[in-house]
């Protein structure tokens, strides 16, 4: 599929007229307006486990002092619990159903050659853009966006490790498929040939020894010199890679928790009544070892093992964006720089027996999103409005005044100011997503009460369209598919669903 796209010298013009109006505004008042800087926190694989939402057990001080000072979105989902899709969704503002970008391998200049990015937006309006460690996603196939950045991109690790006996000395499966270095061989599944890598490892080291401490040093320092001239506002994307397994992180941060205190999932079958190809067993998870390979549920210890690892890895990553939001207090920028800490996906610990992410289901898709915004957003505020990764895009747009986003690719976003400046202020009453599975195209509607799916065959029409429908008021666990129960509600919600557009680029 080939977006037909408008020409960006356009593009190009209609950001210097926005230059223009802004020099007018200042002429008239007799003085320069400021444009606000933008700080783009991502986080790989980071579901809502903060104590700003409410985690008894999360060590997450520097992300809470962050909701604290800003507006804590209650309901904001991923629109595809994929890494590379996920990103796609948060920078080019568009849903994987209206640019056919479901999976990796596939480069989305590819499909819309001219699409303009949120950092390119945001230079043709006079912007420095730039970005660190795990932003677009790099690796399976995939490769940065140059044309976004200012400056070149600055590349760190997502799969690293310290300790030589979590690699024995060879190249890892994982570390292959983030490096591009190896994919695939005839005949054999993905890198299968090479060994996999250790789900996690805890030396005493410094922060700094892994990526994310490395990446949070790198935007202190850029930081520092991008604050000698505050005459040139900036979009700066800062990627931490943690909590993504393997949970390499420094043992100070393992040291923090007492495993035996950290739950475990309450219910680990697959819903009753669910389509089979709906849910998963192993995935991602078992390129790691010790992980067992042909096993649904883990034995209590890896289990524990497995979700200290996470909380471990949350708090690592939570001490560096604290890192960051110090500098940035301390250079005295905060008070004219809107900040977002975005997580790309939610991620399954156990519940349903599953672990990672690629589902449609709740654990795999919830995201902590939180905007502060000097001058709009108030301080320890939150909303229970609805918020998808494609409305950063047109947000943020709106918080610089700028005005909307065009494209030429579908801008699927809305725009969350009237909600920012009252978190009572409801725009919309559910979220989408979707993910491809077993052949399926899965589509979803998230109400306040209800999780419809449905599932339609990609290639063969005349298969029967399934569908799977959670009550979270009794049902939180999504522990039953009622769909065949409570047809009306399906029918209510596929009335919602019905106001998409078709599915586009179906494999």
């Amino acid at each position: 599929m080939k977006i037909n796209s408008t020409s960006f010298l356009t593009f190009l013009r209609q950001g210097a007229l926005i230059g223009l109006l802004f020099f007018a505004m200042s002429a008239a008042y007799g003085q320069k307006v400021k444009k606000p800087n933008i700080l783009l926190i991502l986080v790989d694989d980071l579901k809502p486990n903060l104590g700003a939402y409410g985690d008894p057990h999360a060590i997450s001080p520097n992300i809470d002092a962050l909701s604290k000072s800003g507006m804590r979105f209650d309901q904001a989902y991923s629109n595809q619990a994929v890494c590379v899709s996920s990103r796609y969704n948060l920078i080019l503002g568009s849903r994987s159903t209206s640019t056919g970008l479901y999976d990796f391998g596939k480069e989305f200049r590819d499909v819309i050659p001219d699409a303009v990015t949120m950092p390119q937006y945001f230079r043709a309006a006079g912007y420095h853009a730039e970005s660190m460690g795990k932003v677009f996603h790099i690796g399976h196939g995939n490769t940065n966006d140059k044309e976004s950045w200012s400056i070149p991109h600055w590349k760190e690790k997502v799969i690293e490790y310290l300790d030589p006996a979590s690699t024995n000395g060879q190249l890892t499966r994982e570390e292959a498929f983030f490096e591009n270095t190896r994919m695939y061989i005839k005949d054999t599944p993905p890198n299968h040939e090479l060994p996999r890598g250790a789900a996690w490892e805890s030396p005493d080291v410094t922060d700094e020894a892994y990526a994310d401490g490395r990446v949070a040093r790198h935007a202190i320092d850029r930081l520092r010199d991008l604050s000698k001239d505050q005459d040139q506002p900036f979009f700066m994307a800062v990627g931490f890679a943690r909590p993504h397994l393997p949970f390499s992180v420094p043992k100070k941060y393992w040291d923090m928790y007492d495993p035996e205190k950290l739950p475990l999932a309450e219910f680990e079958d697959y819903p009753e009544d669910a389509p089979d190809f709906a849910v998963k067993s192993g995935g991602e998870v078992n390129q790691f070892f010790p992980i067992p390979n042909h096993q649904s549920i883990y034995e209590k210890d890896l289990q524990r093992k497995l979700v200290h690892g996470y909380y471990a890895s949350l708090t690592y990553m939570d001490a560096q964006v604290g890192k960051v939001l110090a500098e940035l207090e301390r250079l005295n920028l905060d008070e004219n720089t809107i900040v977002v800490l975005w997580g790309d996906h939610g991620w399954h610990l156990g519940d349903h027996g599953m672990w990672t992410k690629h589902t449609n289901y709740e654990q795999a898709n919830r995201i902590p999103i939180i905007f502060r915004a000097p001058g709009v957003t108030s301080s320890g505020s939150s909303t229970r409005q609805f918020a998808e990764s494609v409305d950063i895009f047109p947000t943020l747009a709106a918080l610089a005044g700028l005005e909307r986003p065009t494209g030429p690719q579908p801008i699927d976003g809305i725009n969350l100011v009237p909600t920012l400046n009252d978190g009572r202020h409801l725009l919309k009453d559910h979220a989408y997503h979707a993910f491809i599975r077993g052949g399926y195209l899965g589509e979803a509607i998230r109400t306040d009460r209800y999780r419809m799916v449905r599932w339609t065959h990609t290639q063969d029409k005349d298969k029967e369209v399934v569908y799977e429908l959670y009550d979270f008021e009794d049902n939180p666990l999504e522990v039953k598919n009622i769909a065949k129960d409570r047809p009306e509600i399906v029918e209510e919600l596929e009335a919602k669903l019905a106001k998409y557009p078709k599915a586009q680029g179906l494999p």
